[in-house]
């Protein structure tokens, strides 16, 4: 098992945590899958009923970040209360994130889409601060769905 970071964020998938990690490390740069333990054998535990196979703790790393994650069944399911926010240095790579990461466009507003797992992202430039600091700039910013810089340097 690899060394756990003093904080970290786990995330909890119903069945898709391998599905998952291997998506987003596709997505991010210098990222990878850690180490995966699978459930043992339901002999082993009650609990462990129909999990064979499944991921009891799966450990990645996105752009340098460590997280864990798990499939722990229908019990807890994800919600917009936690997002992660990536920091983008222009609008390609903006529209890069957006592209791979938003998947539910009910979702979508001021740069905040979910992905095909549950997940939230905020997906805005380094610089946000910067360009909101105007009320127009705000009132542009809460029209979007995808962060488009350009419109909030002009507002």
């Amino acid at each position: 098992m690899a060394e756990l970071s003093p904080i970290q964020p786990c995330l909890w998938f119903d069945d898709q945590a391998r599905d998952a990690m291997e998506y987003y490390v596709d997505v991010f740069p210098n990222s990878r899958i850690d180490s995966i333990d699978e459930y043992p054998g339901e002999s082993l535990d009650e609990h462990f009923a129909g999990m064979s196979g499944k991921v009891l703790n799966g450990q990645f790393t996105l752009n340098g970040v460590d997280f864990v994650c798990l499939d722990g069944g229908p019990a807890f399911t994800l919600s917009e209360a936690v997002s992660f926010v990536v920091s983008c240095a222009d609008q390609a790579e903006i529209d890069h994130y957006w592209l791979k990461l938003s998947h539910v466009p009910e979702s979508e507003q001021c740069g905040w889409c979910k992905d095909r797992f549950g997940v939230s992202w905020q997906i805005i430039p380094a610089n946000m601060g910067e360009l909101i600091r105007r009320p127009e700039q705000i009132q542009v910013m809460m029209q979007q769905k995808k962060v488009v810089i350009a419109e909030l340097e002009n507002a």
